[in-house]
Parts: C-alpha cells; structure tokens; sequence
C-alpha cells in the first residue's frame, strides 16, 4: 500500500496549485493564462513545455482538419508557423479518442488539455471537443507575451465542458446585407469564444436575402430597395441598396460553420415583417393584391402574408427549399410583431377566420404559425420562433426565443417548451459616449451583459433543464458595414461566450477583466473591429462646467467604464504612452488646456485610442447631440446616421422619434447673444404601427415650419426666438441656424423645438452652442 499511496502523494504534490482565476492558491510570480471563456477546470503542475517553429502539431487523418486549424490559429494569434506531422516525437498531440472523464465531462463538446515536460496532448470524443480544445491551446500560446519565436507554457491539465447547450449570435443581413466573407469572418470568431449557433435573419420588410429557385422574384425584387430620399412610386426603378446569397453561397456558409463546429438555423419571417416577399408576389401572398416597394422604414410595417391556401402552399414550397439547404433540426418561423389590421380588414380572411372557428385575427396568427410547424415536423424539423409564437397553437417539439423578458421565458416553460433567451440585444449602444456610432439609444454596457443571468429564479430541477441557452442579437437597422457588425459584437460577445460556457462558480468579473487585454490584442491581430469603449477614457469636471466658466479653471476627472487599467495622459499635444504621467487625481487646468489621455494595461499596451478633452471657453459652451436631454418621458430614442444605409462612422444623431424637440440643460445665460445650432434633415422612415399616434406636432407659423428656442420649458416657456427653416427640397442636409437671444440671466435649460410638418423630414441637432456678446 505505501508505494500506491506515495504515488497519490506525489500527484497531489506536483498538482496542488488549482488555477481557478477567483483563487488565492495561484502562484505570485504567474498570473492565470487570458482563456476566453474560462475552462470548468484547470490545475497546474510542475514543470513546463516550450513551443517553437520547431514543434511538430501531431494528428491522424480523423484528426487532420483541426490539426489544420490549430496551426493556422497559432500563425494568426502568436506568428509561429508549426508543421504538421503524423508523429510520435514531442510536440502537440491530437487524439479523437475518449479520455477518460466524470460524467459532469461527457459532452460531445468536452476536451481534456495536457501540458508536461513531454509535450501537450489533447483528447477528446467527439470533434467539437477536440476543435474547442485547440482554441483553448491558441489561446494558451497567446497569453501573457507578445510574438516570440517559442513560448513556454507551464504544466498544467484541463478539462473543460460548457455549461449551456446553445451559444449564439443572430446576424441580421435583411436590413443591411453582410457579404459572404463577412458571414465567415463572424463564423470564425465565434468559433474562437466556443460560440455554437449562429441564427440568420434572412426576411424581412426591408430585404428578402436567400435565393428560392421556385420564386426567383424573391431575390430578384425583394433583395432590392430605394433609400428613402430616392423612393418612387414607380416600381421598380432606381434600386439602389440589397443583395443576396445564393443557394451555393449558403451551402458554403453552412459547411464553413460546419468545420467550426458551429449550427446555422435560417428564419425567414412571418406572418408579419413580410413586405419584401409581398413587393415580389403580392398576387400569392398578398393580403390586399396590392404591389408595395420593398420598404425602406425601419420598424414595424403593416404588410403580412395571407393566410389563403396559395400562400401556405407558398411559404411550404419556400420552407422545402429551405430545408434541403440546413442541415440542421431549427427551423425559425419568427412570429414577432404582427399587427393584424391587413387580416382585419380582408373579407377573405375574415370568412376564413369564421370557418375556422377561430376567435380573431389574433388568434388566426395561432393557426398560420400551427399549420406551418405541424409541416415542419413532418419534415422532420423543429420550428423555431419569438415568443409570440405562445399566441396561439404550436407543435410541442417548438422551441421559443425570448426577447421580452422573462415572462416568456416561464410561460414557455409552463408549456413544456424549450427556451433560448434572446435580450442580449447588441445593436444597442455601449456606451453614452459623444463618440459611439449609430444604433439604439438603449444602453447594454460589457458589464451589464456579464453580470446577466439567464437562468430565472425559482425554477425547479426540470424546468431549469428546458433553458437550452442564450444568444446576442445584432440587428442590423443601423449596423451599416461589417465594421459596425464587428464593433457591435466584441468584446461583448466574450461576455455572452463565458456566462453560457463558464460554470456559474468560476465567473469573475474582476477575472474577465484581467483577461480580456489579452483577447483585445488577438481581435486586433485579427483585424477584428473591436470596440474599446469599455476602456475608452471619459472627462467630467468636479465642480461642473458653469463653475468652470465662472472660475476661469477646472479640476478634470478622469476614469473608464470599468475602473481597468492605468490611464495616463499629456498636456503638451502629444500622445500619450506606456511612459507619460500616470492620471492619479483630478487635474488641476487653466482654460485653454488640452488633454489627451488612453488606458494601458500592466503590460504597458494601449487598450483604447487616446481621447482628447479641450477644456476651453467654446467648448464649455458647447453641446453635442450625446449632451443633449430629451423633452418629454415615454419616447423612442436612437442615434442615427445622415442617411439611412450609409457605411460612414459619422455624424450621428441623437433623436427621439416621438418628439422633434431638444433640451440644453443648465445653460448660464449672462453675457450670451445667440445660440447656434447645428442641425441635419434625417429622413422619416420609421415604421411605428400602432404607436404613430405618439408623435408629437407642433403649430407652425410659416410654410415649412420653425425652429423656436424655449426658455425653461418646452410646453410653457418664454420663447426667446423662432427661426424659419428653409424649404427642405431645396436646402442642404446640413446646416447651422443662428437664434439671437435676449440678455437673460441665470441659468436655465435651452428648449429647442421644430415645428416642420411630419410629411418632411426630421430635424435632428448635431450641436448647439452659445455665443457670448462680442
């Protein structure tokens, strides 16, 4: 007995350092290595193996293809090029053979990692394991060092197992289409963060993006529309903005997702947000047989498909196409926000509805979305949808995406249905930052995302069990180039990847942080887009920027979204670098003093661009349109770009849909002559459905309206000046106005109100700023 256990004892000694990122066990002089996400379990060991050009990546023919991919990963990530052999010698084993493991490791996309004196071996069941257990060495390779011609790695073992079975992303080309190489940009990414769905949006009001050899017009029409400044009525000329994949093209995005180890479920929308389709047959699956555009307005559109039997047998010729080309058991019907007036007003459907014996237009939803599973079913598929799908009637096997919180989310369950939660809604803002680019004026910060948890409280052991996983969403109504797409996903979706992966245990925001420079440098090496907004540096005066006036000097705070890293900065113009000051209390400035200032890592690499902070009288003057304050509660708010489909970062715009009116809080008035006020001509091309009635009108004076500045109050203010606006046919898209302003003192909120009819467009503010006498 004493030799077996002197054995134990030695394991125990050489593997007694359990690297778990939270503990205090790990080593002073080694930080723990930047694996996004972070493994079920890692345990070090003594000892080390040294990786250099020299070191041989081993595999049979089962394991050739992931052999391939982890040589061109460590090219990318690290610049070692390692050959690939079929050998003995010590180098990086790759076994598709099933280590030995718990049960709480027995998943076809489990691996075991093994580093030592002798070399690395991974093993693993199945290839997913195997695939995930090489980004795992990747990354490994590109912890904690630069690009080195070999990397030492310490000894140490993982195993590792996800924690959720779905981990996705939804990519929306229907509203601004994504090309193919760019779909396989965000493929291999997602496989990097052992993210394994990937949903495409492929229908919609604004766009129908799969080629259907049966309906050729689909593409041919619906994959084409006008921006709104361009529309006309005679259809279809002048189409300007779309494209599509065709059926090849999706072949290849599904067998390149494949060798990712990644699932491609389509959705091709419906009842509602089905304008493109009916733009290319309205005299099948038309409701009113008129011809609409393809629409260029965002939002909620009114057209549906008909619930006739021409039109099922329609969307079923579509669905079969669709099913020959995914492989995979999802089907995505979606089912969301389908306003029923069409189906309301229809005779025909109406006298359908009363053969059926169904109660309304809205529960006929709940016999289209039925009728249509119970055919997916028979081809053996399962359908997939929003959760208005609960509506009405759907086949058990359906599974629900919850968007709506988690209401849904428990009423799916009560129903027996499996639920992927969907509110990671990554076309919404990063940031409040005067330099985020367009999107939803809805705020979902890294940390708001890594703190979620999609598991609802209160669920027993076998409801928990129906919470198949999560997604991030990046719709695409204002992500209008594969640089917006990358930006708006990472790094947040390293967040998404480690909640869903990582067991709940190990999940370290402090941990994430520490790692996730090191994750920043691969996207960059990558020549991923990825945001810096978590670290970017953010000014705010101490005493307020009146004080400052008044003062003739400030005290500057300076800090980042995440309290990480060490912001350092200059005052003579230059840039900023691993050797300039260290910001470690408010900065005492003159007026007339320029700031530039950026986050370094312990490592001294910058993890966001240097920003600069003029801290003068016009700018403390000034506002821009992330500075500006809505008037009323209750709106619609977003940031927009000039125009509708342009790919440029700038200008945006900050906007409240419902109310065309600005407010410049705490203006000190002494001594100010005018206001000037920075404005663009947007175009109304918003679909709001029911909610249009919000919009708000106010009384004009002249033909094409006024400007008017308010003076405390919107409603009931004094008016201080109304300023004609030109005719918008004939004006430019950008201009300044000039409001002279009485001599007032005090401070006082600014109300800028436009009174332009709602047939033109919508006024949007780039700046204000105030003039003082001369």
């Amino acid at each position: 007995m004493k030799p077996l256990l002197m054995a134990v004892l030695v394991w125990v000694a050489t593997f007694c350092v359990s690297c778990s990122q939270n503990s205090s066990k790990v080593t002073a002089d080694t930080e723990p290595p930047s694996l996004l996400p972070w493994p079920a379990s890692l345990v070090y060991a003594a000892g080390e193996f040294s990786v250099s050009a020299a070191t041989p990546i081993c595999a049979g023919k089962l394991e050739a293809e992931v052999a391939q991919q982890l040589q061109t990963l460590i090219a990318e990530l690290q610049g070692l090029n390692l050959p690939l052999r079929n050998c003995a010698t010590p180098g990086i084993s790759l076994s598709l053979q099933a280590p030995q493991r718990e049960a709480a490791f027995d998943s076809d996309e489990s691996y075991t990692l093994e580093i030592n004196s002798r070399g690395i071996v991974i093993r693993a069941a199945k290839s997913a394991g195997l695939y995930y257990g090489a980004v795992t060495l990747a990354q490994l390779l590109s912890s904690n060092s630069e690009y080195a011609s070999a990397v030492s790695l310490r000894a140490m073992r993982i195993q590792d197992t996800p924690r959720y079975a779905w981990r996705g992303l939804m990519l929306d080309p229907s509203r601004h289409f994504l090309p193919l190489s760019e779909v396989k940009t965000m493929i291999a990414q997602m496989a990097q963060l052992k993210l394994n769905r990937l949903h495409l949006h492929l229908s919609d009001d604004q766009g129908w993006r799969i080629e259907i050899k049966r309906y050729p017009r689909l593409t041919e029409v619906g994959g084409w529309r006008l921006e709104p400044a361009q529309a006309n009525p005679k259809y279809p000329n002048n189409q300007a903005y779309g494209g599509f994949y065709t059926q090849d093209d999706i072949r290849e995005i599904v067998a390149y997702a494949a060798k990712h180890h990644i699932e491609v479920i389509p959705e091709i929308d419906m009842p509602g947000h089905a304008q493109a389709a009916v733009a290319a047959y309205p005299e099948i699956i038309g409701v009113n047989g008129d011809r609409p555009q393809v629409s260029h307005d965002w939002g909620i559109n009114p057209y549906l498909f008909s619930t006739s039997d021409a039109s099922m047998q329609f969307i079923k010729h579509v669905l079969d196409e669709i099913i020959d080309l995914f492989p995979y058991d999802y089907i995505h019907l979606g089912g969301d926000e389908a306003i029923k007036d069409q189906w309301q007003a229809s005779a025909a459907i109406q006298a359908q509805i009363k053969s059926l014996g169904v109660k309304d237009a809205h529960q006929m939803q709940g016999w289209f979305m039925a009728q249509l599973g119970e055919y997916l079913v028979k081809r053996g598929k399962k359908m997939i949808g929003w959760d208005e799908i609960l509506e009405g009637g759907v086949p058990p096997s359906a599974t629900v995406m919850s968007w709506r919180g988690n209401a849904g989310t428990l009423a799916s369950i009560r129903l027996g249905h499996d639920v992927v939660q969907s509110s990671f809604y990554l076309d919404n803002l990063q940031s409040t930052r005067a330099d985020e680019p367009a999107g939803r004026l809805g705020f979902l910060s890294l940390s708001r995302v890594y703190h979620s948890d999609i598991m609802p409280a209160g669920l027993s052991p076998d409801q928990r069990k129906h919470i198949l996983g999560a997604q991030g969403h990046l719709w695409s109504e204002f992500l209008n180039s594969p640089w917006y797409v990358q930006r708006a996903a990472f790094p947040r979706s390293a967040a998404i990847a480690e909640i869903l992966w990582s067991r709940s245990s190990d999940l370290s925001w402090a941990g994430f942080l520490r790692r996730l420079p090191d994750q920043m440098q691969r996207f960059k090496r990558q020549n991923i887009s990825a945001a810096d907004m978590a670290f970017a540096v953010n000014f705010g005066l101490k005493q307020g920027r009146n004080a400052a006036i008044k003062q003739g000097r400030g005290a500057l705070i300076l800090d980042n979204q995440v309290n990480f890293g060490e912001i350092r900065y200059t005052l003579d113009g230059s840039e900023p670098s691993k050797n300039s000051s260290v910001y470690q209390k408010p900065l005492s400035l003159p007026l007339g003093s320029q700031v530039k200032a950026a986050t370094f890592d312990n490592r001294g690499r910058i993890l966001a661009a240097t920003r600069v902070y003029e801290f003068s009288l016009p700018a403390l003057r000034s506002r821009d349109s992330s500075q500006l304050q809505t008037c009323y509660g209750g709106g619609f708010g977003l940031r927009m770009p000039l125009t509708a489909d342009s790919p440029n970062k700038k200008p945006v715009f900050n906007v409240d849909i419902f109310h065309n009116c600005y407010v410049y809080p705490k203006a000190a008035l002494a001594g100010i002559a005018e206001l000037v006020v920075n404005i663009a001509k947007l175009p109304r091309h918003y679909g709001l459905a029911h909610e249009a009635h919000k919009v708000k009108t106010y009384p004009k004076q002249t033909a094409f309206g006024e400007m008017v500045v308010y003076l405390d109050q919107c409603d009931s203010g004094r008016e201080l000046a109304r300023i004609p606006l030109a005719n918008p046919a004939s004006s430019v898209r950008e201009q300044a106005l000039v409001a002279p302003l009485p001599a007032t003192e005090g401070t006082h909120n600014l109300c800028v109100v436009f009174t332009a009819p709602l047939s033109g467009p919508f006024y949007a503010i780039d700046s204000m700023q105030l003039q003082a006498k001369s």
